[in-house]
């Protein structure tokens, strides 16, 4: 069984040599995430060749994402490498020096800024929220705060403000350098962390374009002010991820599962893919199996409609990778069983605004009321198998493209396998014969099965897709 729903890895020391990442690879990975946060860039440089190397090995497409650091807020380092926090005591965030060991009454603050960004009141949230700092005033430089929940506080811990609002940009001057360098490894994906606002992937994307970048741009949505304008954030990025690290952070644990919910409703309805992320399977850093709660976890993300899950720290760090991406390929296939994953009313009541996209829609209607085994989309961009992965179905929609950045893309989109395919190499009167043979090779079609076949009447030309022919495997003409 194919599964659709796409799984992301991350890498790390944990699959750091070339045999981890072919025994990823036959795994069932769909894309990998070379996190910008850790690592040189011969670091990324020689991951992205080896996954690149394994995947063409294996005969498969896997996509490259680079995920961009961006401002992440931190507290400075200690003397002696941590403290304890006790409730109810004073403690002191200083924006001032530029360098100073922190003790048990203060610590210095990376982001210069912070002082001017709070308020007395204000609730602020260190380690992912493990401790809380209750705002008492702002003495200049220096943000006097009293413990509300304690505990052990070590170097380079993040701080978020609780509702958000902290005015970092989006992009800091590690992020450009991040930019120009997945550019030159001609990445599949960047994603943006710390997203405010349409704004910020609009210009990342006339970064990334004036470094000869051809990257698609994911936002992530990680911040609370990003949920007030998410539409717009949507329609600005080609895809986004749900970070529910920080976000939980921002606007409460409680509320992240509804607001996962809204966002994938949002995204595909946009015709955007979406990602979920963050502790998918975290237990797994240790254990060889995931706990009951992440196997609904992974399984509701699945059902909702995700493109794809992402793994973090236990394909990075943890001790099982391999088995990491098996429990969620199992998890997502048994999901993906549910009927409501295959039931889709998407654009059922609108007009279509272009020839290619109703012929994409057109084909998915036809495929979910016949006997039909496969979509075979030629694409030269990779559009016409996005709009018809936004329709849930069991019927597998195979992307066959000429181009790698085309091929790259489609490795994120729900439902869709990209398959290497040159029209130009074939007389027009063959190349729907030739594209029903790559995926017989294959063992995805036999003699006898009816397949949708959509393509140009002018072969290899962009956004040209204006016919779908339906056809039985054998009788190809």
């Amino acid at each position: 069984m194919l599964r659709r729903t796409k799984i992301i890895a991350t890498l790390g020391p944990a699959t750091d040599d070339v045999s981890s990442i072919e025994k990823l690879i036959r795994a069932g990975i769909d894309l990998v995430r070379i996190n910008f946060s850790h690592g040189t860039r011969a670091d990324h440089q020689r991951r992205v060749n080896a996954v690149r190397e394994c995947a063409a090995a294996q005969g498969r497409e896997v996509g490259i994402l680079g995920d961009l650091q961006g401002p992440k807020i931190r507290i400075a380092q200690f003397q002696y490498g941590c403290i304890n926090l006790e409730p109810g005591q004073k403690f002191v965030l200083d924006t001032g020096p530029e360098e100073f060991e922190g003790t048990q009454e203060s610590v210095g603050v990376d982001y210069k800024q912070l002082h001017e960004d709070v308020n007395p009141a204000d609730l602020l949230l260190l380690d992912d929220g493990r401790i809380e700092l209750q705002i008492d005033k702002v003495d200049d430089l220096r943000i006097i705060c009293t413990v509300k929940t304690g505990g052990k506080l070590s170097n380079n811990k993040g701080i978020n403000r609780k509702g958000g609002g902290l005015s970092a940009g989006a992009l800091t001057k590690k992020d450009l350098e991040d930019l120009k360098t997945a550019a030159a490894m001609q990445v599949d994906y960047i994603a943006v962390s710390f997203v405010r606002n349409a704004s910020d992937i609009r210009l990342t994307r006339k970064i990334l374009q004036e470094n000869n970048g051809t990257a698609g741009i994911i936002a992530k949505i990680e911040r609370s002010e990003a949920i007030e304008t998410i539409d717009e954030i949507i329609q600005a990025s080609d895809a986004v991820m749900i970070a529910r690290g920080d976000l939980g952070v921002e606007i409460g644990d409680a509320e992240v599962p509804a607001i996962q919910k809204q966002i994938i409703e949002r995204a595909r309805s946009l015709d955007k893919p979406v990602i979920t992320a963050t502790q998918m399977m975290e237990s797994m850093i240790q254990s060889p199996v995931p706990t009951r709660a992440e196997v609904s976890d992974v399984a509701n993300a699945v059902i909702e409609g995700t493109d794809a899950v992402m793994l973090s720290g236990e394909t990075a760090i943890g001790r099982h990778p391999e088995k990491v991406v098996t429990a969620a390929e199992r998890v997502c296939l048994a999901a993906e069983r549910q009927p409501s994953t295959r039931i889709s009313r998407h654009r059922m009541d609108r007009r279509f605004k272009r020839v290619d996209e109703a012929i994409s829609m057109s084909a998915m209607y036809a495929a979910n009321h016949l006997d039909i085994k496969a979509i075979v989309a030629l694409t030269e961009s990779g559009s016409t198998p996005l709009w018809m992965s936004r329709i849930r179905t069991a019927i597998p929609i195979f992307g066959l493209s000429r181009h790698a950045e085309s091929l790259g893309k489609m490795t994120l989109y729900r439902n869709v396998y990209p398959l290497f395919f040159d029209v130009t190499h074939f007389q027009r009167d063959e190349i729907k014969r030739e594209a029903i043979r790559v995926l017989e090779c294959r063992g995805l079609l036999n003699t006898g099965d009816m397949a949708i076949i959509t393509k140009g009447d002018q072969d290899g030309v962009y956004g040209m897709t204006n016919a779908m022919k339906i056809v039985e495997v054998g009788q190809v003409v």
